[in-house]
């Protein structure tokens, strides 16, 4: 066992197991006590409990509960108070605490070991009966929800109906009376179980480790799992810890703060406090919760312990952290502290700054930034020349802005979301909501702060949102809003600004955002720090101006089929494809060259004499052709039947169709010869030509190929420099390396194909079972979003070393869709890559990963921020 053999630790017990085995929950409350920080006491029942739960089919393992009962037997002790006490009651909450930080996704109990004895010695120990009875309503419906699972919504609708009687709005306008009503109310709910409420702390106990155990397992938190790649096997901590009150009067009270804005990385203050109330207030979004600074004027010596405390996490961190506290009657407690989820925009900020103040290195800037979080930073915005009326605000819980049609429900997100844009409009979100959520362009509520569970979820996924609109009112079940004057249906399109807050009935033009200073400072130092070149994916001069503003070091490769696809091109293809011989080919691609030209020259001007890979024509000539229910003319039906295939992508296509018609490969090289001649008068800079020949198996294959290169390079005056290598997209490729590098100057892996042919999936029909494997764990990764590295990855590891093997200067490169991708990036650079080649739009991250696989090397781990 990691924990070698115990199962529990008190808060002020040292352990070495860390964050795996007490969880960063747990981690935290440790290390706060062994700063001196005001913790409450409590223990924590390690991650090897739960995976023995597991294991022993949802039993509790030998031995643990002898370790609680000696764990609370000190915690005891240490509060002079007894669990279970009728006159004088210990109270716990119950909290999970997984290894990775996993936000509203399993589940907590407070005030544990209240029963009906206990609520009115807690009522007169404490002089305060509305306090003891509050509690145990809230002590019911938590372990009502996470134990017995009854739905949430029938406790919270008897306390809507007992406030409606009452005619107040606030729960703090109940009295004493009012919520021992409650308590009666909620008991009825429970019994509905077939059980009444357990009067036993104890039970009450045994049952909670069990439930948080069971919240590991939840399809929620197993959707988020698959998100953010977190292993199933790690499993939760339990941390039991002496309840501290902030629902005892005007002189308690709750809160949650950030040492920076997650916003937008800015020092200040930043956070949440709801005066006499408990944590679940605060992130559910039942009540309105103030700004952070209004504590300051009711609890002034509490703030100023708060903020001296935020400082010095921050510093023992060197980190942005996430804290929740509670002041109970005038005293602070700090009930957890973690690195805070943030935004990108915020995870740059921050990480610059604490390099500037000397908190973190550059090195650790680099490796704390997450590489796909850069994404929110290219996440449109309205566009500011345009005109629109907004309909309502609320608070700006997550940046960038988004334009969709209305859903009601999490389950119609999840399923129109992969179709159109859709906004997922709620009054607040709940963790089951999530599967929606990630599928939604943007998130609107009409509850909740900056802290509620649909600002959390919405900025760690870079999705767009806006929550607490109080204007905003829904009635689900007709699936109609009003959003201040306009009535809404579902369907209707709004768009919404998670920057300013804004809610705009109808579509709103969006524009690409702008980087921003930070942005460029990190990539630099990114820059400094990386050994793999990055490249870019582009097949026109506009996809090369992009790469170059996106930092690419040149094109890893340029699609050629792609520029044949404007109506003049196309119909001198079909011309091509229909020619009766050789002559009436060639009189189509005489006519072809001079357009081909012409993007070539546009390509490298672009690049200014940087690198361009050029992938001669890759698609079947059927690509080319209508489809049979299309074309009406005799002649092209027989042809498009002549030329169908049963699997094209293992037909004729590629280099065949270079060997077998020269003639398309010669007018292609031509073409490139001819624009780079000219691009180098023009502007005195030579480009660097590397021209590519797809799908090649066989060494002869090459050979031919590289002959018909020199051959046309010599009749275009042999002036310009260039390279001839192929794409490696065949395991057979792979295999036969050494065979193939005597040809080659340069290898590029096409991961799409060799994927395909490796794993023998096709990426158009393998939608239809990959999600089955994904989630019963067949498969770990879809191997077409990163590398299979035990299966393709091992053929790759082949071809680089029999290829460096027969040419030590081999140039070795990859172009599929995984060189963007920040793990493949980091196999790449284990595998000893020159460069990786991705999208335009997704160079800064490749950027990033490269830098983080070199400071990995060096033994500095890339640690997301807010991870």
């Amino acid at each position: 066992m990691r924990g070698n053999g115990r199962y529990v630790y008190g808060f002020d017990e040292p352990s070495e197991g860390g964050r795996e085995l007490l969880g960063g929950k747990g981690v935290g409350l440790a290390e706060m006590t062994q700063l001196g920080v005001p913790v409450p006491s409590g223990f924590t029942i390690t991650t090897d409990a739960c995976r023995a739960y597991m294991a022993n089919g949802r039993q509790l393992p030998d031995g643990l509960h002898e370790e609680i009962e000696r764990h609370l037997d000190a915690l005891q002790e240490q509060t002079g108070k007894r669990f279970g006490d009728p006159q004088d009651p210990l109270l716990v909450s119950v909290r999970s605490g997984a290894a990775v930080s996993m936000p509203g996704m399993m589940d907590t109990i407070l005030n544990l070991g209240l029963n009906d004895d206990a609520v009115e010695g807690l009522a007169s120990s404490t002089g305060n009966p509305r306090f003891a009875y509050d509690s145990y309503r809230r002590l019911i419906q938590m372990y009502g929800e996470v134990v017995e699972g009854v739905d949430a919504h029938r406790f919270e609708q008897a306390l809507s109906d007992l406030k409606s009687e009452r005619g107040v709005q606030q729960d703090v306008e109940l009295d004493a009376n009012d919520l021992r009503e409650l308590v009666g109310t909620y008991k009825q709910l429970y019994e509905e179980t077939g059980a009444a409420f357990p009067q036993d702390a104890r039970d009450q106990l045994a049952r909670a480790v069990r439930a948080v155990f069971d919240s590991w397992d939840t399809p929620r938190a197993q959707v988020y799992r698959r998100a953010h790649r977190i292993p199933d096997d790690l499993g939760t901590a339990v941390n039991v810890v002496e309840m501290v009150f902030g629902n005892k009067g005007e002189g308690s009270g709750t809160g949650v703060a950030f040492t920076r804005d997650p916003s937008t990385g800015e020092q200040g203050l930043y956070g949440e406090f709801l005066a006499d109330a408990q944590g679940e207030d605060v992130v559910a979004g039942i009540r309105t919760p103030q700004p952070l600074a209004s504590m300051e004027e009711q609890l002034p010596e509490a703030f100023g312990q708060l903020t001296e405390t935020m400082r010095r996490l921050e510093e023992h961190y060197k980190d942005v952290q996430d804290i929740e506290f509670t002041v109970e009657e005038g005293r602070l407690y700090l009930l957890q502290t973690r690195s805070a989820k943030r935004t990108a925009a915020a995870a740059l900020k921050a990480a610059v700054s604490m390099v500037d103040e000397t908190l973190i290195s550059r090195e650790e800037a680099v490796a704390r930034i997450d590489p796909a979080q850069l994404d929110q930073l290219l996440h449109p915005m309205i566009d500011p020349k345009a005109e629109y009326e907004v309909a309502a605000k609320g608070l700006n819980a997550s940046p960038g802005a988004a334009s969709g049609k209305i859903v009601f429900d999490a389950e119609t997100a999840a399923e129109r979301g992969q179709q159109e844009p859709v906004i997922l409009v709620r009054w607040e979100t709940t963790p089951d909501d999530y599967a929606g959520m990630r599928e939604a362009a943007g998130i609107l509520t009409a509850h909740g702060g900056l802290t509620s569970h649909a600002a959390v979820v919405a900025r760690g996924e870079g999705i767009p949102c806006v929550v607490g609109v109080g204007e905003l009112s829904l009635d689900v079940e007709a699936k109609t809003a009003r959003l201040g004057e306009h009535e809404l249906h579902e369907g209707d399109t709004i768009t919404i600004d998670g920057g300013s807050g804004s809610v705009i009935v109808g579509k709103v033009k969006l524009v690409a955002p702008q980087i921003n200073e930070d942005f460029g400072t990190i990539l630099e130092w990114a820059d400094d720090l990386r050994r793999l070149k990055v490249r870019a994916n582009a097949d026109t001069p506009a996809d090369a101006d992009k790469a170059r503003e996106f930092g690419a070091q040149g094109i890893g490769l340029c699609r050629t089929e792609h520029m044949f696809q404007d109506e003049e091109r196309l119909a001198l293809m079909r011309e091509m494809i229909l020619a009766a011989d050789e002559a009436g080919r060639n009189g189509a691609l005489e006519r072809l060259l001079p357009i081909q030209q012409r993007d070539f020259e546009g390509i490298f001007e672009a690049m200014a004499g940087l690198p361009v890979t050029i992938r001669l024509l890759d698609w079947p000539l059927h690509e080319f052709l209508p489809s049979l229910e299309d074309a009406t003319d005799p002649r092209l039906r027989e042809r498009i039947r002549a030329l169908r295939e049963d699997n094209p992508m293992l037909g004729f296509r590629a280099c065949r169709l270079g060997l077998v018609y020269p003639e398309i490969y010669e007018m292609q090289v031509r073409a490139i010869f001819r624009a780079a001649a000219a691009v180098r008068e023009r502007t005195g800079v030579a480009p660097l030509v590397e021209i590519m020949h797809p799908l090649v198996a066989l060494a002869e294959e090459l050979r031919r190929l590289r002959e018909l290169t020199v051959r046309a390079a010599e009749d275009e005056g042999g002036e310009v420099d260039y390279l001839v290598g192929t794409m490696i997209e065949l395991p057979r490729a792979c295999i036969r390396a050494d065979e193939i590098a005597r040809h080659a100057d340069f290898f590029s892996f096409g991961t799409n194909d060799l994927t395909q042919t490796a794993l023998g999936l096709s990426r158009d029909d393998a939608s239809r079972f990959l999600p089955y494997y994904l989630e019963h764990g067949i498969l770990d990764r879809d191997p077409f979003e990163t590398i299979d590295q035990s299966g393709v990855g091992d053929l790759m590891r082949i071809a680089v070393e029999r290829g460096r093997g027969a040419k030590e200067d081999l140039k070795l490169g990859i172009c599929g869709e995984h060189g963007g991708e920040p793990d493949s990036v980091a196999f790449c650079h284990r595998l000893g890559l020159d460069y990786v080649s991705c999208s335009p739009y997704r160079v800064p991250l490749a950027r990033l990963a490269a830098a983080q696989a070199a400071l990995k090397e060096s033994g500095i781990e890339a640690v997301a921020a807010g991870g």
